[in-house]
């Protein structure tokens, strides 16, 4: 699938979703905040409960940019954690590594973040990770490695290029982005992770599978 294609599929789901996935998808929606196609603009009948909650659960999955085995193995160990189900699942996922690359300002999507750390340009305290589902630990260093750091992508990035496109950098990183490093100081709070989604929505939709 081409770039452009990739881009058009972005911008669709982020508009069948009401979410922004990419910047591109954030001026469409500006533009046209209803969903795509002839009768997106209509005013729909009300949704069953079970497409409100999928509908949820879809718009989780897509900010994440997750495969549904994925998400139901993080919801599982949400449940067996101590606390609400819905805020941990959404705390647990915020501890992947490209969430906290693309939340650190090192990427300017989801996707880029992913990309960044398979083709291993990433560091956990000082150690190449290239998972992106790997889970950053309380106190660990992400860093960029050094070899990659005159790279346009992470030249852009140290200039705080992807400033006006990302949400306000999070209480619980530390960020040095001219050195290209991000710490994770604590485990997040539900409050402050700037997704969109009613985490108990998701929850009810897994019960009632």
């Amino acid at each position: 699938m081409s770039t452009k294609s990739r881009t058009r599929g972005k911008v669709r789901l982020s508009r069948a979703l009401g979410v922004a996935l990419t910047p591109k998808a954030a001026r469409y929606l500006e533009k046209r905040p209803y969903a795509p196609g002839e009768h997106g603009r209509t005013k729909r009948k009300a949704d069953s409960d079970y497409a409100v909650r999928l509908r949820e659960k879809q718009r989780l999955r897509a900010q994440y940019g997750l495969r549904e085995k994925q998400l139901r193995i993080v919801f599982n160990e949400a449940r067996r954690t101590a606390g609400l189900t819905g805020e941990n699942l959404v705390e647990l996922l915020e501890q992947r590594l490209d969430a906290l690359v693309l939340r650190a300002g090192f990427a300017r999507t989801t996707a880029q973040a992913r990309q960044l750390v398979v083709h291993r340009h990433i560091l956990i305290d000082g150690k190449i990770v290239d998972r992106p589902s790997f889970r950053v630990k309380p106190g660990q260093l992400i860093h960029v490695k050094e070899k990659s750091e005159q790279l346009e992508p992470f030249q852009v990035a140290a200039a705080g290029g992807h400033a006006d496109v990302l949400a306000k950098v999070p209480g619980y990183l530390d960020v040095q982005i001219d050195r290209l490093q991000a710490r994770l100081t604590r485990r997040p709070k539900r409050a402050e992770v700037p997704v969109q989604v009613d985490v108990q929505l998701v929850v009810e939709y897994y019960a009632a599978r």
